[in-house]
This record gives structure tokens, C-alpha cells and sequence, in this order.
């Protein structure tokens, strides 16, 4: 009875201090949950003009348009961090299923630096312009490296995807050397279904996307992407073969030079019945080289050279020399006005033309 006691007590004890220390998890959990958490949203309202010769067509030459519209809650809680978005701008049901959506679902353990796990649908892991915000690539728009070989409005057929996709990834950063102890390295290697944003795998097979980049120095990072996979509609399987290098300086000043190339055919350069049509190819690549530099606290400027060859062949090109100005009124609105030179080989029209555009963004 005496050796019995004692343990009744030590048992009793661990009992206790384990309700006590769940109870003290639980209320951390709430307490992150309300604490960590935030809801917001931005808008990019959009007038642009263009002088393309568009011979007898009824089509403007100038739009109103409300480029993005989105809604957002993210936060973190314990060792998970979340985020939930959707875009509200368009008319649901287009061909483009550019109408209310969601972008963004995904959840992300981030105990440790050198490996997070996300899971959901978010951006795919491929170059480094792609997983930026529209607030901070300093121009109107992507690169066409960006909308036609990451997903954006892809090459193949998919359906707008803003880059994303559904999967499970790994990233994380290590080895930190300089004076100011920045990670040397960093790498992201995602599993995805293949098919974009809102859709299930159609076929057997996965999307591997992947990078892995070091910083030099502390804001400047040089990074090498690859991606292997399949996509499928209305019956055909097309392949996606991607491999991407590049460098990325983000300070005061802006460096970003990105090359791509692809192989794989498109959907559409296929009959219904699975044939290949003639004079089609599966190659295409591009690249892109910007440069911004700081007229003051507020106004930044932006100089970009932006190239797409479809069929990786020179009379396939379609380049966009690109200047920007953005001033920032406060952190949460920013002014840019945009122009375009475009010379497009791909077009029987007219091949050269110029666009401007002035885009207001606000964000809450």
C-alpha cells in the first residue's frame, strides 16, 4: 500500500499537468487565431489606349477595365501558417473562367526554416517573377514568360490559373553566411495535380516543379527552375517540359533577367480525333531583362525588354519594350502609368504598335 500510493500520486500529477498544458495549448491556438489573423483586400482599377491598326473592326481603341479585384484572409496559428483568397472581378462562366473564384487555399507547417510543408492551391514553384504580387513587379503586367510558360494563361490550353495550381510543396532556406546571417540557400519542390486552379487531375499523372537559388549577397539571388508534367483537355494529353534560369536583385534598386524554354505540344495543336496537325511545333521559349531604379521615396521607375517566341523560331516573336512609373501616395495606394512598344511577328496585321495605360492600385 505504501509503494502503491506514491504512484497514484505521480500518476494523478502527469494527469493533471497534461489537461493543464492541453488547456494551455488550446487557448494559445485561440489566442494566435485571433491575434494573427487578418482580412483584407486590393483593387487595381485600369484605363488604357492603343493605336494598332485593327482595319474596319468595330473594337476600341480604348478600355476601362477593373484589372483585379480580390479579397484575402491570412494569418498564422501554432506552427501553421494560412491563406485564403478570391478574385471577384469578371463574369463567372466565360470561356476565360475569368469570373469569382478562389486563387488561393492552402495551409503551411513553418516550425522550421529549412523545411515548410504547404499544402492547398497556391503559386507553382517556377521561376522567380511568378510567385511575386501584382503590387511588386513594377509594371502593368506579367512577362510573357510568366503568362504563357508558368501558368498564367499557359501556352497548352489551360484555363487562366494566375499561376497556380493544386499540390503538396516543400521549401525552406539554410546555411547562413555574411555579416548579416542570410541564408545562402533556398529551394521549393512541389507535387501538383497538372490542371490549375479549381480543377481535378484528369490524367495519371503529376506535375514535379522545382528551384533552387542562392543569395550571394543578401538581396540578390541567381536560381535555376524545372518542371516535368502533363496536361489534359477534352481527351488530350500534352506534355510540359520547362527549364528555367535566372537572377533577381530587389532593393532600392530592381534587377530581374529570366530565360525560359518549353517543350510540349499545345491542345489545340491537335484534331479531335488525337491527331497532330501539320506545321505545329512543340518548342517555345523566353525571356525578359528589367531594370527599376528610385527618383525619390515615392516614385520609382522601370525599363524592361519582354520576349515570347512560340514556336522558338524568330518568326514567331512577339517583343514588348516596356517603361513604367509608379509613385506611391501613401503604402496602400500607388499611381503607375505604362507604356508599351509591341512588335509582334506572329499577327498579319498590324505588327507594330505602341499602348499606354495608367492603373490605380489600393489595397485595405
Amino acid at each position: 500500500m505504501k509503494i502503491i500510493r506514491p504512484i497514484l500520486f505521480f500518476v494523478a500529477l502527469a494527469m493533471t499537468g497534461n489537461i493543464f498544458a492541453q488547456n494551455n495549448l488550446g487557448k494559445q491556438a485561440k489566442e494566435d487565431l485571433l491575434q494573427k489573423t487578418s482580412f483584407g483586400g486590393y483593387v487595381i482599377g485600369k484605363a488604357s489606349a492603343n493605336d494598332q491598326d485593327i482595319y474596319g473592326s468595330n473594337k476600341s481603341h480604348t478600355n476601362f477595365d477593373l484589372r483585379l479585384a480580390r479579397l484575402y484572409v491570412d494569418g498564422k496559428v501554432l506552427d501553421f501558417k494560412y491563406k485564403f483568397q478570391m478574385e471577384m472581378n469578371g463574369v463567372s462562366g466565360t470561356s476565360k473562367e475569368k469570373g469569382p473564384r478562389i486563387v488561393d487555399a492552402w495551409a503551411e507547417w513553418v516550425r522550421y526554416k529549412f523545411l515548410n510543408i504547404r499544402f492547398g492551391q497556391f503559386k507553382r514553384a517556377f521561376t522567380f517573377e511568378n510567385p511575386m504580387n501584382p503590387w511588386d513587379i513594377g509594371f502593368g503586367s506579367y512577362s510573357q514568360l510568366i503568362d504563357k510558360l508558368a501558368g498564367m494563361n499557359d501556352r497548352v490550353g489551360e484555363h487562366s490559373s494566375n499561376g497556380r495550381d493544386i499540390g503538396l510543396q516543400l521549401q525552406g532556406d539554410f546555411l547562413p553566411i555574411g555579416k548579416d546571417n542570410h541564408n545562402f540557400v533556398h529551394y521549393q519542390v512541389g507535387v501538383y495535380n497538372g490542371q490549375g486552379i479549381n480543377h481535378s487531375d484528369e490524367n495519371r499523372s503529376k506535375d514535379i516543379i522545382g528551384g533552387v537559388y542562392v543569395y550571394p549577397v543578401k538581396n540578390l539571388a541567381i536560381g535555376a527552375f524545372g518542371w516535368t508534367g502533363e496536361y489534359s483537355k477534352n481527351g488530350i494529353n500534352v506534355d510540359r517540359n520547362r527549364m528555367a534560369v535566372g537572377l533577381k536583385y530587389e532593393a532600392d534598386w530592381t534587377v530581374r533577367a529570366e530565360f525560359a524554354v518549353s517543350e510540349g505540344h499545345k491542345v489545340d495543336d491537335y484534331e479531335s480525333d488525337g491527331t497532330l496537325k501539320n506545321g505545329t511545333s512543340d518548342k517555345a521559349d523566353a525571356w525578359y531583362i528589367a531594370v527599376g531604379a528610385p527618383l525619390s521615396k515615392k516614385c520609382k521607375v522601370y525599363a524592361k525588354w519582354d520576349v515570347y517566341r512560340d514556336n522558338k523560331e524568330w518568326n514567331t516573336q512577339k517583343s514588348l519594350y516596356c517603361l513604367s512609373a509608379n509613385y506611391y501616395f501613401c503604402k496602400n495606394l500607388k499611381l503607375q502609368a505604362n507604356y508599351n512598344y509591341t512588335c509582334d511577328k506572329t499577327t498579319a496585321g498590324d505588327s507594330h504598335y505602341n499602348t499606354v495605360d495608367l492603373q490605380l492600385y489600393w489595397r485595405f
